[in-house]
């Protein structure tokens, strides 16, 4: 049974310059461009070609696994880093952006304008983030420095 759509990956292949195409359970396809990621410290084994070829998801759809119990990224963050380089706006620049001010999820909707369950939709992943909510996250804290 799949509880987060959104979140669980049902296909990974790899493809060649550390890309990597995934299928969610919602419908959502994408193709990640690992190559950054591969400069990381902890993540320097995926430029090799022959630890990125061996990528699967786990049986949850939680992760995909190149070194098992070594090197496993996480749905959640493939599925931010496909909307970020797609163009879109991925929930974790709203997580940062509630952690950085020390708001609560409360006090991020307020100050936004927005209600809680859709801010919810929103940090979830289950709904996209339009422009316009989060430029009214850059101008919120924008002003907050302002009044400092």
């Amino acid at each position: 049974m799949i509880h987060d759509p959104q979140h669980t990956i049902t296909a990974a292949k790899p493809l060649t310059g550390q890309r990597l195409t995934l299928t969610f359970a919602d419908g959502y396809q994408a193709t990640v461009d690992l190559s950054e990621w591969s400069r990381r410290k902890p993540l320097r084994s995926l430029a090799d070609a022959a630890v990125f070829k061996r990528a699967k998801v786990d049986a949850r759809g939680g992760y995909v696994v190149f070194i098992e119990d070594d090197l496993e990224l996480a749905a959640d963050n493939l599925r931010n880093l496909a909307i970020e380089q797609a163009g879109g706006i991925g929930h974790e620049r709203i997580w940062n952006w509630m952690q950085r001010n020390s708001l609560t999820q409360e006090r991020a909707a307020t100050a936004i304008g927005i209600s809680r369950r859709m801010l919810n939709y929103y940090l979830s992943g289950a709904k996209p983030i339009p422009l316009t909510v989060w430029l009214a996250c850059v101008g919120w804290e924008a002003q907050q420095a302002l009044a400092a």
